[in-house]
């Protein structure tokens, strides 16, 4: 699923004018705590916008709040004007829509009187697909700049503090460390050891981000590429497909932390010529790093607080087949349904009649191929659309669960029947890692 590798590209560079009033708040209470879902190292949370129930991408990589899909659902939003997006990608910006003074709620008494929203209008950018859930929008500065916000990654919460003593009591045990927040984004200066040498490097926070890390290759003096090195389709922006190389560093450090032989991403020059980078950034960390800890943004006193949770040690899979993968809508289909008795002997019996229920399940495709990889040279091509893996069907699985068979072990057997058509085929590949990190 090559979105999940960087979503926040959808709306990760633009930069416009800022409503002061337009802020979070929280009353009579020390905290307020709201839960997420976890998807492919991406927060979602729920927002209630005028009434309305959402679901929005949390993202530390926007300034702003965008709405890109209502999935059927209505809602009335006033004073609406229209504006233009640019970013990543290489044109250079798309239409879209601003609308202020909105009603945004998040958990019980987390609230924005006066929200504004920017709308896109260009269905291209609707990641629901990508996902595998319904996504109506990315919600970024607003949420965290007036109170300091936990993330807590094992437990699925995020916590809101609203009482000075009672946030330091739970940062104790946290290592602390030094962030601007420059353009409405948070920086922090981490040190990248591409091979030997370690190079302090100012990188974004970007939870929108799935990767690890990503580096501007263009904007690092002297950059060489590691090897092995793979070119890859690495996310869509608003000017257009963000493209790259993938491969391994040595080591990746914040302060004491250290990473051994994380994924890194690095898009190309084209991809990043119409981006107003802040001065001296060189690249991004992404959620494959920060959801190893317990994270807090505090960004009124430019602070970053981790501590380590039990991810912290897990390896750096990568995506060994070669295929992204989509959602590609909804079916109807006919599950059996056991009719069981209990006799009077207490032993229980199923009845010979079987009935059916109806359920709404999902269907999956393949939204790419990466060139020379084991599906590329298995055969397996775009659009088609998956039906089993190694034996289970597809329908009781979710994108999550396809990406992590994967990644799951390198020399693993994959068998895929697809439909293509009117054809159910067979394929068979190996997984294989492309970019093993080499001295």
């Amino acid at each position: 699923m090559k979105t999940k590798y960087l979503i926040s590209l959808i709306i990760l560079f633009f930069s416009i004018s800022i409503n002061a009033q337009n802020s979070f708040e929280i009353k009579e209470a020390k905290k307020t705590t709201i839960p997420f879902k976890l998807i492919n190292n991406l927060i979602f949370i729920p927002i209630n916008i005028n009434g309305v129930d959402l679901t929005f991408l949390l993202d530390t990589g926007v300034a702003e709040t965008l709405l890109f899909s209502l999935e059927n659902k209505e809602i009335k939003l006033d004073n609406v004007e229209k504006i233009k997006f640019s970013g990543l990608g290489g044109d250079l910006s798309i239409d879209g829509y601003r609308s202020d003074n909105n009603i945004g709620k998040a958990g019980n008494n987390f609230t924005n009187y006066s929200m504004t929203v920017f709308i896109i209008v260009d269905q291209q950018f609707n990641i629901s697909s990508h996902v595998g859930i319904p996504v109506n929008g990315v919600i970024g500065y607003h949420f965290f700049k007036n109170h300091p916000i936990s993330v807590d990654y094992a437990a699925k919460k995020i916590t809101i503090y609203n009482d000075e003593d009672f946030f330091k009591k739970k940062i104790r045990k946290f290592n602390e460390f030094s962030i601007t927040i420059e353009k409405n984004k948070p920086y922090i200066y981490g040190d990248v050891e591409m091979t030997n040498e370690k190079k302090s490097s100012k990188l974004l926070i970007d939870l929108g981000n799935s990767d690890p890390i990503w580096l501007f290759p263009a904007l690092i003096k002297d950059f060489v590429y590691n090897r092995p090195n793979i070119e890859d389709f690495l996310g869509r922006g608003f000017n257009g497909d963000i493209f790259g190389k993938r491969s391994r560093i040595h080591n990746f450090y914040l302060g004491d932390f250290k990473f051994e032989k994380p994924l890194t991403a690095m898009p190309d020059e084209f991809s990043i010529q119409h981006v107003n980078l802040v001065e001296n950034r060189k690249g991004s960390i992404g959620g494959e790093i920060m959801r190893r800890f317990t994270t807090v943004f505090d960004y009124k006193n430019q602070k970053l607080y981790l501590k380590k949770n039990k991810n912290f040690d897990d390896p750096f899979h990568f995506n060994m087949s070669g295929l992204d993968f989509k959602q590609d809508g909804m079916e109807w289909s006919q599950d059996k349904v056991n009719i069981s008795t209990k006799p009077t002997n207490g032993i229980e019996a199923y009845n010979s009649n079987l009935q059916y229920k109806f359920v709404l399940k999902p269907i999956f495709a393949i939204a790419g191929v990466r060139k020379d990889s084991p599906a590329y040279f298995a055969g397996l091509k775009q659009n088609d659309r998956l039906l089993s893996i190694n034996g289970n069907n597809t329908a009781d699985m979710t994108l999550e669960k396809i990406m992590e068979m994967m990644k799951s072990s390198e020399g693993r057997t994959i068998e895929m029947v697809i439909q293509r058509k009117t054809e159910k085929l067979t394929f068979r590949f190996i997984l294989e890692d492309p970019i093993p990190y080499q001295e």
